[in-house]
């Protein structure tokens, strides 16, 4: 479950130095208790997303099974194709075509419908999460969190990521 995150980053980094430059005043008047989290690594290590990203990949096996199937017949056509002449190619030739189609159409399906569920899972656990790593700042009385994913450099000791994901399966047991 991976997802494209470079637009991602640099918005997480451009919002987190407005952010700083912002709470500036702040900063030099006061002692500003700072931490990270990588958002991502923390959800995608949680118990819940581990077994949901299971359980969407053994929903659709039987698609996968079954375009997997059509791609060996595909390779049996182009075979056959290659010592067949006259009508014996001719009609080899649209089978293969019509099954190409079919493959493509079953593909596309399938992608379409595991990143239409990828994403409500994402959604649904991000939400979760989020009040996660609230609850932390909270808890260790901290101003401020950002999202480990777009820093550059940071302190370990100021690393919530494990925390986070840890309070995530504390939370939201796995069933």
């Amino acid at each position: 479950m991976t997802i494209n995150s470079k637009p991602m980053r640099l918005l997480h980094w451009t919002l987190t130095l407005a952010m700083l430059l912002c709470a500036w005043p702040a900063i030099v008047t006061a002692q500003t208790k700072v931490a990270v989290v990588d958002f991502q690594m923390a959800l995608l290590d949680t118990a819940d997303m581990m077994k949901q990203s299971q359980e969407l990949e053994a929903k659709y096996e039987s698609r996968r099974s079954e375009i997997e199937k059509l791609a060996v017949e595909l390779q049996e056509i182009q075979a056959k194709l290659q010592g067949a002449s006259g009508t014996t190619a001719a009609d080899l030739q649209a089978e293969g075509t019509s099954k190409q189609r079919t493959a493509q159409r079953l593909t596309e399906d399938l992608q379409s419908d595991v990143e239409f569920d990828r994403q409500n899972i994402l959604v649904a656990g991000s939400a979760r999460m989020r009040e996660i790593v609230q609850d932390l700042r909270i808890e260790k009385q901290l101003d401020l969190i950002i999202d480990g994913g777009s820093v550059l450099a940071h302190n370990a000791l100021i690393d919530l990521t494990s925390d986070a994901t840890t309070a995530y399966d504390a939370k939201h047991p796995v069933n």
